[in-house]
Order: C-alpha cells, then sequence, then structure tokens
C-alpha cells in the first residue's frame, strides 16, 4: 500500500504537474511530430535498448511525448514489446504488442493492446522499461499523472534493469517533490539523448 503523501507534498505534484501539462498543450504540433521522430531514433541507439530482446514501453496519448513512432521501430527492430493494461487497484497488467490495430481504448483516455494479458509480473521479463511522466529530477524523481501505477509495477522489475522516462528536454532536471513510497528512474529519454539521473535509489 502506497504512504500517504503529505498535503504540501499534493500540492507542490499537482502545481509542477498543471505547469509542465500546461506547457505540453502550448507546444506546436510540428515540435511535437518532430520529437516523435527523434526519440525513436534516440531510443535504438541506446545500448540497452539496442541489445534488449523484450522492452516495456507505453502508448501516448493526447500532448505526452509521442511514442507511436518508438513502438513501431522497436517492432520493426525484432524486440518483443510489452505494453501495459490498467487493471483493478490502478495496477498494470502487461501485453505484447501486435501492431496498431491491436491496440483499443480504455480507461483514463488510454490505448492498451487488445492481445492475452501476461501478469503483473510479466514486467519483470523486460531488459528494458520506458514510462511515462510529466517532469522527473536531476536525482531521478518521476512526477507521474497522480495515479500510482508505475510506483506499484517497477518494484517487479528484475534488479538492475534500466528504467527511463520519457520527456521533452524541457522537463528533465526539474525540482519534483518526491515522496518514500515514490519510485525513482534512472534514466531520461528525450529526443536530444538519453539523461543519466543521479541517485542513492537508481534502478
Amino acid at each position: 500500500m502506497d504512504s500517504p503523501q503529505s498535503a504540501d507534498s499534493r500540492f507542490a505534484k499537482s502545481a509542477l504537474r498543471d505547469q509542465v501539462m500546461a506547457g505540453r498543450k502550448r507546444r506546436p504540433l510540428d515540435a511535437a511530430a518532430r520529437f516523435s521522430s527523434a526519440v525513436a531514433e534516440v531510443a535504438l541507439a541506446w545500448a540497452p535498448v539496442r541489445d534488449a530482446a523484450t522492452v516495456a514501453v507505453y502508448v501516448s496519448v493526447g500532448s505526452e511525448p509521442g511514442t507511436g513512432l518508438l513502438i513501431d521501430a522497436l517492432a520493426a527492430a525484432g524486440k518483443r514489446v510489452l505494453l501495459p493494461v490498467v487493471v483493478a487497484g490502478l495496477d498494470l497488467d502487461w501485453a505484447v504488442y501486435a501492431g496498431r490495430s491491436g491496440l483499443a481504448p480504455a480507461v483514463r483516455g488510454l490505448l492498451e493492446p487488445t492481445g492475452p494479458r501476461l501478469g503483473r509480473d510479466a514486467i519483470a521479463q523486460a531488459d528494458v522499461v520506458l514510462v511515462p511522466g510529466t517532469a522527473v529530477s536531476s536525482t531521478g524523481a518521476r512526477l507521474g499523472q497522480g495515479g500510482g501505477c508505475y510506483d506499484r509495477a517497477l518494484p517487479r522489475i528484475t534488479s538492475g534493469t534500466p528504467v527511463a522516462v520519457v520527456l521533452y528536454d524541457d522537463e528533465v532536471g526539474l525540482d519534483v517533490p518526491s515522496d518514500p513510497h515514490d519510485v525513482r528512474v534512472g534514466f531520461a529519454l528525450t529526443s536530444s539523448g538519453v539523461v543519466a539521473l543521479k541517485s542513492p535509489d537508481i534502478r
């Protein structure tokens, strides 16, 4: 069970999340499209992804940094791509990506795979995990959407598995409030490169 957040922490996280989301909505469509193309190239050139057999990623929606081209690039490169399925308690199950026709609208405005579910522990099969977020600090404190899905899922990964949050460049290195239950990440994946984040709790 997640530890309770203080009122100050909830307020600070909500304020930062609102600030970042407002910035995303102002981002020109052509800039978002360039990001989607560039981040796919950056990811495929990153050694942990290049050497991976299985990559866990997610389908971006709305103003999130685009992962559509990245997912297709991973599949084209012969990677087994795992995508999340939100289940009871805002936890994550997983299914294998089988093409865009195998995605369907789901809760919270998400697109999820319709194939057989592999179980919540399937994330442990991933050699690299790419996660969503709205910001990350220089020490790997990640700001998500507030549901806690990945704070529940990430403790199940195999020790030493690289975890990167996919963000725009200006969302990296921000002052992100953190609570004891928040799981830190080791890297930020942007359109201009992979940023290693220094943390005593890097995964």
